[in-house]
């Protein structure tokens, strides 16, 4: 449903956006009909890039990490993003009752959870061995959820005034992409900490 309409959400508020509003669907539903199959793309697919590609697209990542750090290293991963949605929610609502508009935490959740579906299909381009390729899909796809949270926030968490769609909008897509950066950072350092104590049981 949400996929098939993410063209056009992209650049409306009307064409998507008013079904998914009208259909109410719970943040439990967003969480499991969207966020964990797409969340799990990334870390499948740079699974798949290391080990058929090591070292092509991630050159700082040689040697070769082994099946099974990479496997550590993509369930910290998947659960950061699971995580990192859900506060993205909270900060939504945060930001919309700052202005004196509760917009329900199932409407926050939804927004939170469809502004990165971009980001997770972009990471389909690691099965393409070329790293310009990867990090020109990734600036799109940036770009794309951007647009998303944009076009979403009025008609998802049901705001009339343009004026303060328009500053929730700049202050989540803000918050979204220093969230979203401290994410990759903190997941790196978990994922280093994690590698080093295996080293040195080895």
């Amino acid at each position: 449903m949400i996929m098939s309409h993410i063209p056009r959400m992209l650049t409306t508020e009307k064409d998507g956006w008013e079904d998914i509003a009208r259909k109410h669907a719970s943040a439990r539903w967003f969480f499991k009909s969207l966020v964990l199959p797409m969340a799990l793309l990334p870390p499948v697919l740079y699974a798949y890039a290391e080990l058929v590609y090591p070292g092509v697209i991630f050159p700082l990542s040689v040697p070769a990490l082994t099946p099974t750090q990479l496997i550590v290293s993509g369930v910290v991963f998947y659960g950061a993003q699971i995580l990192m949605v859900g506060f993205m929610a909270m900060l939504i609502q945060r930001m919309s009752m700052a202005r004196d508009h509760d917009p329900g935490y199932d409407s926050a959740y939804a927004l939170a959870a469809i502004a990165p579906v971009p980001l997770w299909l972009a990471s389909l381009s690691l099965l393409v061995p070329n790293l310009a390729f990867v990090v020109t899909i990734t600036l799109a796809a940036w770009a794309a959820s951007i647009m998303l949270i944009r076009h979403g926030v009025r008609p998802l968490l049901h705001i009339t005034d343009e004026k303060i769609g328009h500053y929730i909008a700049n202050v989540v897509t803000g918050a979204g992409i220093l969230a979203w950066i401290a994410l990759l950072v903190v997941s790196a350092m978990v994922l280093s900490m994690l590698l080093g104590v295996w080293t040195a049981m080895l």
